[in-house]
Formats: structure tokens, C-alpha cells, sequence
């Protein structure tokens, strides 16, 4: 074997380790970027998650509705429990040093599981996820069909409330807030070109409906709309329709899943299960949540805001 040779396949056996370090280092970097969550499980995990010993199930349906019956071991969480009330409105998200109290009390700890049901088609749920979303705390599934799932499948139901140990539940020092926008946030937004949708009803959304809580009817300027209902079978089982459905629900907004938007409803719970499903179901990119709504948008005389029509106003 001549010189020439000899260096051309020393060259090749270089080239090729090199190849296979470049390999092994991109494996590495793609092992490490964590995957993408999946939040919503079904009965049978649930069943099998439920029964671990840092998983918590929490009950998020009405008091009545809980000490009515619920599942084993299921906490008792409600809206009042993850809202800032220091506003002179009602619905605003809890602050981090709420959350961590309530959590504590109710005997959940930081490394605990959250496995959230409820009987509305988890729009409850969802808000109750947006909230730890932003607080970055991400070990959170939802049921899927709540509640009425779990009876269809005969899963046990009691009236007994389990025993509450104590715990010590922390949040991240400085929270990224990935799926929040604020009032202020949402005002700038409103001399860009950028989507707002509107996630009540249309009855809501053209002023003919003023619920309570808010100081008028309307909605936020140049808002576009589209009922968060949609995406469940809200007069069945109020299960979230199959992704092939939903993508053909939110593709008449034309908008593309690199674009920005902002979503809010009344309070912010309703949106707050739209913005669940555009991110972690249709893999929209730029999804926000706007946490006062409407409540806190009607609020302040001097925001711009459209009507309609004559409105109703309805409890």
C-alpha cells in the first residue's frame, strides 16, 4: 500500500469519527430539549396515574356538586380558591404566593402529580392548568370527560372527604408567564397586527348579553369571535372534539399556527381552555391568554370596546 494510499484512508477514518461524534453530540442535544407534555389523558390512565403515591386528584366542580359525590381521594378546589381577590373586579388570577398557601393546605406538595376533573367539559380545568402553567409548574392532566366519564365507567363515588396532611408546595422564584397577557399588554397589542378572539357567546360578543360581574356590554375592539364551546360536544359528552374536527373548526379564522394571538372570554376561564386547546392539541405557537377579560376590560371607561345590539343583562 503506497503513501497516498495510507493518508486517503486515514482522511476517510477521520472523516467518519468526526461524522459519529457530530452524530452522537445532535442525539444528545435532541435527547436533552424536553418533549412536548400531553396533558389530556383518558379514564384508563387516570385509573392507573390516580392510584400512585405523589399523584393528587382535585375535584374541580361546584361545593354542592362535590360533597354531593366525587371520587376517592379527590380534593375540593374552586374558582374563588386561584383568584387574586385585592381587585375591585372579580376573576383575576391568583398570585404565585396564593397558590402555594392553598396547595400547602390542601396537603400537595411541589413534586406531587395533579390530575384535574371537573363536569363542564374542563373549562374549569383548563383555567386551574393556565394558572401553573404560568407559574411554570407543568406536572398538571386533565380528564378527559370529567366527571360523567368516570360514572359511565362505573368508577367508585363518595360523599367522604379524604384526610388532609399538610404539605409544603413551592413554585418557580421567577415565573415565565408563557401563556398570560395583561391589561395593559393587550392595549399595545391593539395597534398591531394582531389576532384577538373572542371565545363567549355571540350573544356575549355583540353586547345583546351583559353577564355579571361586568360593568357593560360589548366587546374589545376589533376582536373576532369564536364560541370555546365549539371545540367540545357541549350537548353530549362534552368530550374535546377529535383534532381533525378542531382544525377544521379554527381554520375559518385564517390564521396561520405561527401567528399571534390573544384570547379572552368573560373572566378568563373559558379562554383559558381555548388557549389549552389552539397550543396543546392544534400546536398553535403564539397563544395568550388575556386574564381580566371582559370583566376587567368593562371595567375602565376610557378602553376602547364595540356593541351591537339593545343588551340584555343576565346572571
Amino acid at each position: 500500500m503506497n503513501l497516498r494510499i495510507k493518508i486517503l484512508l486515514s482522511l476517510l477514518v477521520f472523516a467518519a469519527c468526526k461524522n459519529e461524534k457530530a452524530t452522537d453530540t445532535i442525539q444528545q442535544i435532541s435527547h436533552d430539549v424536553p418533549e412536548k407534555v400531553d396533558y389530556l389523558i383518558t379514564i384508563e390512565e387516570f385509573k392507573i396515574i390516580a392510584n400512585r403515591p405523589n399523584s393528587k386528584v382535585l375535584d374541580f366542580r361546584e361545593k354542592e356538586a362535590y360533597e354531593q359525590g366525587h371520587i376517592k381521594n379527590a380534593l375540593h378546589i374552586w374558582r374563588t380558591d386561584i383568584e387574586n381577590n385585592s381587585y375591585p373586579y372579580k376573576g383575576m388570577m391568583a398570585s404565585k404566593d396564593q397558590i402555594e398557601t392553598v396547595f400547602s393546605a390542601l396537603g400537595i406538595s411541589t413534586n406531587d402529580t395533579l390530575i384535574i376533573y371537573d363536569d363542564n367539559g374542563l373549562c374549569n380545568a383548563s383555567r386551574l392548568w393556565w394558572v401553573l402553567q404560568n407559574y411554570d409548574f407543568t406536572n398538571v392532566k386533565l380528564l378527559h370527560g370529567g366527571f360523567e366519564v368516570w360514572k359511565a365507567t362505573n368508577g367508585l363515588v363518595t360523599i367522604e372527604r379524604p384526610i388532609i396532611k399538610k404539605a409544603v408546595f413551592q413554585l418557580a422564584e421567577k415565573p415565565s408567564m408563557k401563556y398570560y397577557v395583561s391589561k395593559e399588554e393587550l392595549q399595545d397589542a391593539l395597534n398591531k397586527n394582531l389576532v384577538i378572539l373572542d371565545t363567549r357567546t355571540h350573544d356575549e360578543f355583540s353586547g345583546k348579553r351583559q353577564k355579571k360581574e361586568a360593568t357593560k356590554a360589548g366587546r374589545i375592539k376589533n376582536s373576532v369571535w369564536i364560541d370555546w364551546a365549539d371545540a367540545i360536544s357541549y350537548n353530549g359528552d362534552k368530550k374535546i372534539k377529535p383534532v381533525e374536527e378542531l382544525e377544521s373548526i379554527y381554520s375559518k379564522l385564517n390564521i396561520t399556527k405561527n401567528d399571534p394571538l390573544i384570547v379572552y372570554c368573560h373572566s378568563g376561564m373559558r379562554s383559558a381552555h381555548t388557549t389549552f386547546v389552539l397550543t396543546q392539541l392544534l400546536d398553535y405557537k403564539q397563544v395568550k391568554n388575556y386574564d381580566g377579560s371582559w370583566i376587567e376590560w368593562s371595567y375602565f371607561n376610557d378602553l376602547p370596546f364595540k356593541k351591537d345590539s339593545l343588551t340584555q343583562i343576565i346572571n
